[in-house]
């Protein structure tokens, strides 16, 4: 449950580095949230077609952290976010993006800052002394 709810301690934040398993944990947590009121909304008898209003504001409120989780995880492949704008690209970029997005990340510190699985360098300092 930590790592579903750690993009929304993030809201705003989109230095930094998010590893695959806080992004797709927090892509499961957003479609669970997402059925759970679009059921919430047809069973009060607010659905518009599937979505009612509380699946829209709802799916308002997760669209920030949606975005700068997405970042930080291309930041963790050593990449800037300006490739979120592979998504226009239709079938090919939707692809490349969800291979950037399964994708291991760099080793180590890169550009976007420390390794998220090892904040503390430590794997760096076993490539000096090997």
């Amino acid at each position: 449950m930590e790592w579903m709810i750690l993009p929304l301690r993030r809201y705003f934040e989109v230095r930094g580095r998010s590893r695959r398993q806080e992004y797709w944990m927090f892509v499961l947590f957003s479609f669970l949230v997402g059925a759970a009121t679009t059921i919430f909304d047809n069973v009060l008898g607010f659905g518009w077609e599937g979505s009612g209003p509380l699946n829209a504001l709802t799916s308002l409120a997760l669209l920030v952290p949606s975005f700068t989780v997405a970042f930080r995880r291309l930041h963790d492949t050593d990449r800037s976010a300006w490739w979120m704008l592979l998504i226009l690209l239709p079938i090919i970029g939707w692809i490349w993006l969800f291979v950037l997005y399964v994708s291991e990340g760099t080793r180590g510190p890169n550009r976007f800052g420390p390794d998220p699985k090892d904040p503390y360098g430590s794997a760096d300092i076993d490539r000096v002394f090997s």
